[in-house]
């Protein structure tokens, strides 16, 4: 049984970390087109100033490069 713990601590160790993006929604979506805040909620922003974090993917970044008025990256 020892062993069998052992491989999946040395499973776990060795899987690649998941990168991770920060995103801030700093600009209010105000006066944008529907698209844009459309955008804004599937990021899962709910408020100003809000920070999330995201998986690092193309998809997440493609949905931050069609409002980049509206939020920045703060750690890539």
């Amino acid at each position: 049984m020892a062993e069998t713990t052992t491989k999946k601590k040395a499973a776990a160790k060795s899987a690649p970390a998941i990168k991770m993006i920060r995103i801030q929604y700093f600009r209010s979506k105000n006066s944008t087109p529907l698209k844009h805040k459309l955008v804004v909620k599937g990021l899962g922003f709910t408020r100003l100033n809000q920070v999330v974090e995201r998986v690092d993917n193309e998809s997440i970044r493609g949905m931050v490069k069609a409002i980049p008025h509206l939020v920045r990256i703060l750690e890539d």
